[in-house]
């Protein structure tokens, strides 16, 4: 019902009606080595669905920097994970995340795994989020996104290249994983 208040609240910030499904979850998580992993972000966390999943798989070692600019998720995920080893929770934008890094010493990511809803944010602040990303993690990096539409495919390659599209049909609603890595400017 939280989820459905925030999202009636702000729609172009919180994309969905309802949280992301465990399923979904997995098949976001799916493309990490968390066998070779130093750091990775994880943009809109919501209330935490792909926080918990990749908490639980990650390294003790692994930084986990989970950035929530939506005050009463922030306040939520805090309470849920601000106790656990390696794990940030941030109120802030995505855009900054090069400023985050910077802040707990980390020199970058190997993953970002993003909840944002790309169809509803502003083109301009998409852009920004978009080239941060790419810069942060470097060629060898993967940004990992779901849309609940392929419209923003051609957008999301004009910064990365493609490895994958995966459907979720076990999500309200369905939802396509994008799994991506930069483009060497």
């Amino acid at each position: 019902m939280k989820f459905l208040f925030e999202y009636l609240k702000d729609m172009k910030t919180v994309g969905a009606v309802a949280p992301s499904s465990k399923n979904l979850a997995k098949k976001m998580t799916e493309p990490i080595d968390f066998s070779n992993c130093n750091c990775i972000i994880e943009y809109g966390a919501g209330t935490g669905v792909f926080t918990r999943e990749l908490i639980e798989k990650k390294n003790k070692e692994t930084k986990l920097l989970v950035i929530e600019q939506n005050k009463n998720f922030y306040d939520m995920l805090q309470e849920k994970f601000g106790k656990h080893d390696g794990v940030y929770i941030i109120h802030g934008e995505a855009q900054r995340a090069e400023e985050y890094l910077r802040k707990h010493q980390i020199p970058s990511a190997e993953y970002i795994v993003s909840g944002l809803p790309f169809a509803s944010l502003p083109q301009n602040i998409s852009k920004e989020i978009l080239t941060t990303t790419s810069r942060i993690l470097g060629e060898n990096g993967k940004f990992i996104t779901f849309q609940y539409t392929l419209l923003k495919k051609k957008f999301f390659q004009e910064w990365f290249h493609l490895e994958n599209i995966k459907l979720v049909l076990l999500n309200l609603p369905s939802a396509f994983v994008f799994t991506m890595k930069p483009k060497v400017f």
